[in-house]
């Protein structure tokens, strides 16, 4: 074929994208680490799930960080309307999750390994769109906070859990599935909620289950058109309490919850994000006055969890993208991913990425079993720490493996720069770094057990490994250093994060993973970036390990 005037060249040495694949079945490591955890009675269904992330949904994806979310505050006739209007790809997006079960599944399905198919499906529709990945991550973890209040729960769970999806801006009652938001950080404390000035009185009568009216305001409040948000308010003396705010009266109005403005977000931008006022709004009061955080942290336990998950995400699918365009790329007479510097980058990638999905599944397993008091207090402690561990190592992760792809992986055509912007959303959201290391620290001080159970977790792969043992001992060391535990909060978090990384690996990965990760990361080289690990790792099968087999 001749070229035309118009072009000077043909197009050679570019791989095809990464698309219309089956994400779930390309996905060796996702696979392994399903079923190390009791998830294998899932495949059918996430062979499925992942057929349409692949597809229609990578599409959809692109779609809905594209066309991004309006905000119109009145109507033509000026009417109070506060509607913020989505692309109908985020609809799809939201509507296909919902309906396989990714906010139900656990709490309809009490077996050996739901938590674990949920996560999966949770790590699989990050691939799509991680923006439509917070609302589900909230509807999801609203379920224990809401379920301990009864008459709430009579009302409201049926319809969380109900799979269908309807993202219409209509009263809850209408619906026959909803979803939750949760709104806590207010402009003078952010973090610190003790500090919130948003108050609460009761309508008629006081205490758990019963109605108030809120006044104050809200910073950041994601997903506003969700039917209803779980919100930390103050009630006399200053108790700050939990309460479930619907956008819609039980009388049809519309509650007076006000949307101010959306957030002009780095990333994340498919999900809307808001500050929002109450002006009397109406809540139900969760749980006993004053016993907000308590009933809240239910909520953020588990949505911290799926920050874990979402970063986990991100850093596979990155590293596949990276694998998959060297792979098609040729360069001095070889694959640019058989070149042996390329080579060694892309296997360290690939090395965190299986760590990072390790524990995150680890944690999925632990939920699988709250029978077990030590599974309980495994979770109430490795959340702080995988959250702040893997929430953190993303953000290089997904510069290094658009690194690797070049200037086309920094063009926002393709997926990873849009992996990038992603990344630093999930170590902020939830509690960032510093509030996770604090919170660890209270945890260790009010529940000694919970160290305790974290020690013996880690101490099940002391024997498996000579280096492993000598860094544990190291850690315990620094544990006991109280008068510095603050200080050395960060120093301490990241001892305890690798060491659980690699006892799981130790424990239930592949031995040429776990192998790789103690040589590499707690041998203690020095070296900063990827793509330092020795050549007595066997780089290329880690690669081909994490190669997607993609099946057209």
């Amino acid at each position: 074929m001749s070229i035309s005037k118009s072009e000077t060249h043909h197009v050679f040495n570019q791989p095809q994208p990464l698309e219309n694949y089956n994400v779930y079945q390309a996905d060796d490591v996702l696979k392994y680490w399903q079923k190390q955890f009791s998830g294998q009675w899932g495949t059918e269904h996430l062979t499925a799930f992942g057929e349409q992330v692949g597809g229609v949904l990578l599409k959809a994806g692109f779609l809905a960080n594209k066309h991004l979310p309006e905000l119109t505050t009145h109507s033509r006739f000026g009417e109070r309307i506060d509607q913020v209007d989505y692309h109908p790809s985020y609809h799809q997006l939201m509507q296909h999750a919902i309906e396989q079960g990714h906010c139900a599944l656990p709490w309809q399905q009490k077996k050996p390994g739901s938590h674990v198919v949920r996560a999966v499906m949770a790590v699989l529709h990050n691939h799509a769109d991680p923006g439509s990945g917070c609302p589900l991550t909230m509807t999801f973890a609203s379920v224990p906070a809401i379920a301990c209040q009864a008459n709430v729960a009579q009302k409201w769970l049926p319809k969380i859990l109900s799979k269908h999806y309807d993202g219409g801006n209509k009263p809850w009652f209408e619906k026959q599935g909803v979803t939750i938001g949760m709104a806590m950080t207010e402009k003078q404390g952010g973090s610190d909620v003790r500090a919130n000035t948003t108050k609460a009185a009761p309508l008629t009568t006081a205490g758990a289950g019963e109605l108030y009216s809120l006044e104050g305001h809200k910073w950041f409040c994601s997903a506003p058109m969700s039917d209803a948000f779980l919100v930390l308010a103050n009630t006399d003396e200053k108790q700050l309490s939990c309460f479930l705010v619907p956008r819609w009266l039980e009388n049809g109005e519309k509650n007076a919850m006000y949307i101010q403005r959306l957030k002009n977000k780095l990333g994340n931008q498919s999900n809307a994000s808001s500050e929002i006022e109450f002006r009397g709004a109406h809540g139900w009061l969760l749980g006993e006055p004053g016993r907000g955080i308590a009933t809240i942290i239910q909520m953020v336990a588990l949505t911290r969890y799926d920050c874990m998950l979402g970063s986990s995400s991100l850093m596979l699918q990155a590293v596949k993208e990276a694998i998959w365009h060297t792979a098609g790329r040729s360069v001095f007479g070889k694959n640019l991913h058989q070149q042996p510097l390329m080579l060694n980058v892309l296997a360290d990638l690939a090395i965190e990425a299986e760590a990072a999905l390790a524990i995150s599944m680890r944690i999925a397993h632990a939920l699988d079993n709250q029978n077990d008091n030590s599974e309980v207090l495994l979770v109430r402690s490795a959340t702080a720490i995988g959250k702040y561990w893997i929430c953190k190592r993303a953000i290089q992760h997904t510069y290094e493996a658009m690194e690797c792809i070049g200037g086309v992986g920094y063009v926002q055509d393709n997926v990873t720069s849009r992996l990038y912007k992603e990344a630093p959303v999930n170590s902020i959201w939830e509690g960032s770094g510093n509030v996770q290391c604090l919170d660890l620290l209270r945890v260790f001080k009010r529940e000694p057990e919970s160290l305790k159970a974290l020690i013996n977790e880690l101490e099940k792969a002391r024997t498996l490994n000579e280096e492993f043992a000598i860094k544990l001992d190291e850690l315990k060391l620094m544990l006991n250093e109280a008068k510095h535990l603050e200080m050395h909060a960060r120093r301490i978090m990241e001892h305890l994060a690798q060491l659980w990384q690699a006892a799981t690996l130790l424990q239930f990965g592949e031995p040429i993973i776990a192998d790789a990760f103690v040589k590499s990361r707690l041998k203690g080289t020095g070296f900063s970036q990827y793509g330092c690990l020795s050549h007595e790792i066997d780089c290329e099968a880690i690669v081909l390990r994490m190669m997607p087999k993609h099946q057209s």
